[in-house]
């Protein structure tokens, strides 16, 4: 993992994890909002971006490489951690790891229950499709699906070329078959749970799971809202929902 800091470092620090096929820079209008008062770290996962030469291996290689960094960097502990899908599946084995990392957490549109049967047909499905990835009108419909708004095309585009056919075929795999650990009822964290009401079944399924996990925790139900539309097109909402949760 490579990562981007903005802010004053003296300020408590919320780290937020980017979602699959994009970068820290699908991230920029909330960190350009939350460094005027804290301390923001955004990790470009394993495999994408500018990390693109590193390959993505599993939620667990990535979760066991943050907690390392947070260790080095912050004495083990950080004011808030949250993700969006692959980042919010990330964020969860992290909390399931060390139950005290963080005060608070921010969980969106993380896929906690398994589809079935999705290596023996995902895995394949990416090797075949894995050319497209360089057609632009590919992209543009992969942009469109996750709601990546038109100013950061060319981004996603560029760094869609630099993901490996091995990165794209784990982060899949491993996203559609992640199970959120037993331990993650243990975490102290305060959390508070998000996804958009147009989100695949998968997904309400998933949130009475971390509901469940995390008895304590706060849900937040977007409203007309797909997978990861919430933080990537309605930041400002998203920012009041999660600054009014963290104070």
């Amino acid at each position: 993992m490579k990562y981007k800091e903005f802010g004053d470092k003296t300020r408590p620090t919320i780290i937020l994890l980017h979602g699959g096929g994009l970068s820290w820079w699908s991230l920029q209008n909330i960190t350009g909002y939350l460094q005027r008062d804290y301390h923001v770290v955004t990790p470009i996962i394993d495999g994408h971006g500018e990390d693109g030469a590193t390959a993505f291996i599993s939620i667990h290689d990535s979760s066991v490489n943050l907690i390392h960094y947070i260790d080095e960097n912050y004495n083990g502990k950080v004011f808030a951690l949250g993700g969006l899908s692959l980042g919010a599946q990330i964020a969860v084995e992290v909390l399931s790891k060390r139950e005290d990392i963080a005060q608070y957490a921010i969980i969106e549109s993380a896929l906690v229950c398994p589809v079935k049967n999705v290596t023996w047909f995902m895995a394949p499905l990416c090797r075949l499709s894995y050319g497209l990835i360089s057609k632009r009108w590919f992209s543009k419909l992969q942009a469109r699906s996750l709601c990546i708004q038109k100013d950061m095309f060319e981004q996603y585009y560029s760094d869609s070329l630099n993901m490996s056919k091995e990165s794209l075929i784990h982060m899949i795999v491993s996203n559609c078959s992640y199970i959120a650990p037993d331990a993650l009822k243990n975490t102290k964290a305060k959390t508070l749970i998000i996804i958009g009401s147009k989100e695949v079944r998968k997904m309400d399924q998933s949130l009475r799971k971390l509901m469940d996990m995390i008895p304590d925790s706060q849900v937040c139900i977007a409203d007309g809202m797909r997978h990861g539309e919430f933080s990537l097109v309605h930041y400002m909402e998203y920012l009041a929902v999660i600054t009014r949760f963290m104070a």
